[in-house]
């Protein structure tokens, strides 16, 4: 466990950072390997070398590790189908495989009163084929030298082993009919059991039910304390959902009516929640204005943002306006629909970026589309000030501008962030494998150990950008 200095900036993260994302069997991911994670990834590569479904498995894993829910593979964004395809084809003779793996590593600081601590987590998770979607057969918790798994087995059973310092122990039960529909939904945290264990004044001397594994000694109290030591609450601490957004926003409208935002991937809420902030709190509303201005302004596309009401009543119809600002004069007022379309596909992306109950982890797909080359660029400046007030971006990227201005920014010491606060995600496809190489930025923003086929890719891109 690793102390942290008092006032590290670092310790004053708030959300959890993961660090590492690691795959087996996974769609193209054939071979066992791990991807490392920064305040700000960028996932580069080919179409169809597994950049949105990487996306897919953070969230799914999120679910399965923090709200303890069997994921939903065909949920909007990210919609991969049955098990069939989401399962590693190795070929005609092989066939699909049985199974997939994939965890994670994260690092959090303790929750612990007067402790500055960074905990180090890892979770991970093996799924298999039940009717026709991939469910989670096990999951594993581990912190330091502590680690709880548990198996959903084929007969009903339900085992538990936990492991530290000392040995392993596990337990078994079974589970009966009437709770097999909730379990097929949503999972029982394992911690569940031990504070059982406590409610029922099992003293700290008894074994909880666990049986030695392995020559392992009978569970004694130091066991019992290591249990208890656990970060359950580090793991159960990040309550909001990563927000995950679809490759192609919502279409414009000239007018819309009132009603109740709520988040979606395509960003259809967002004109109705820029309204509701309007409307309930002119403090929200000024700083949320002040920094979707000042993108506007950097990016080339609008000086000013504005709602309009076409009446005298909130709940009656509006529009949302912008404004380019000349050296004298003010430009006229044009409406969303009439600005360009960049500006509304990159709309819900800045917005849910900016919105003071953001989640802690983004998971964006392309947000450059339909952006002109200097808006592109000016929305790598915004990833770094996001990414170093403690919000985790992993974005898919096809645009070299965003790309350079976050390796510039960095150079220049334009944001927070150092060079070990980015990676880039580099994936390559080898037939019917991809391959991922984690790529990091030195302190001139230059991109270190980049295979050939990586630098070939980019300058493949730039020439055919050029007519070349």
């Amino acid at each position: 466990m690793q102390t942290v200095a008092h006032g590290d900036a670092d310790f004053l993260r708030k959300g959890q950072i993961m660090d590492e994302i690691r795959l087996k069997d996974y769609r193209c991911f054939r071979e066992k390997q791990a991807a490392r994670l920064a305040p700000l990834t960028l996932l580069v590569g080919e179409n169809s070398t597994g950049k949105t479904s990487f996306l897919a498995i953070v969230r799914a894993l999120w679910d399965l590790a923090f709200s303890h829910k069997v994921p939903d593979f065909k949920e909007e964004p990210y919609d991969l189908g049955s098990f069939e395809e989401i399962a590693h084809y190795r070929g005609r003779r092989s066939g699909k495989t049985a199974t997939f793996i994939a965890g994670f590593s994260a690092t959090t600081p303790s929750t612990r009163r007067m402790t500055k601590k960074l905990v180090s987590q890892k979770f991970g998770a093996k799924f298999t084929k039940i009717g026709t979607t991939p469910y989670p057969i096990g999951r594993s918790f581990g912190s330091d030298d502590c680690r709880i798994e548990e198996y959903n087995e084929k007969n009903n059973a339900y085992t538990i082993k936990v492991t530290t310092a000392r040995g392993s122990w596990e337990k078994r039960l079974e589970k009966n009919l009437e709770e097999r529909s909730i379990i097929e939904e949503r999972l029982m945290p394992p911690y569940i059991l031990f504070e059982m264990a406590q409610a029922s004044r099992e003293s700290k001397e008894e074994n909880l039910g666990l049986k030695p594994l392995d020559n392992s000694p009978a569970f004694g109290p130091e066991d019992y304390e290591a249990l208890r030591r656990f970060p359950w609450y580090d793991l159960s601490k990040f309550k909001v959902r990563p927000f995950a957004s679809a490759p192609v926003r919502s279409k414009p409208r000239r007018t819309y009516d009132p009603s109740r935002p709520t988040r979606d991937p395509e960003g259809d809420y967002v004109p109705m929640y820029l309204a509701d902030v309007f409307t309930q709190s002119n403090s929200e509303w000024a700083r949320l204005k002040e920094g979707l201005e000042r993108f506007g302004k950097k990016a080339g596309l609008f000086d000013e943002i504005f709602i309009r009401r076409k009446g005298q009543r909130d709940n009656e119809p509006f529009q949302i306006h912008f404004r380019k600002l000349g050296s004298k004069l003010k430009g006229p007022s044009r409406n969303l629909i009439d600005i360009g379309y960049g500006v509304s596909q990159v709309l819900p992306v800045i917005t849910e970026l900016l919105r003071p109950d953001a989640a802690p982890l983004f998971l964006l797909q392309q947000p450059e589309i339909h952006l002109h080359p200097s808006a592109q660029a000016a929305l790598g400046s915004l990833f770094c000030q996001i990414a170093s007030r403690e919000r985790q971006l992993i974005v898919e990227t096809h645009s070299d501008h965003l790309l350079d201005r976050v390796r510039m920014d960095v150079r220049d010491g334009r944001s927070a962030l150092k060079p070990e606060d980015v990676s880039i995600l580099f994936f390559e496809r080898n037939e019917l494998d991809v391959h991922i190489h984690s790529l990091k930025i030195d302190g001139e923003g230059n991109v270190l150990n980049a295979p050939d086929s990586y630098r070939r890719f980019f300058m493949e891109e730039t020439a055919r950008s050029l007519g070349l």
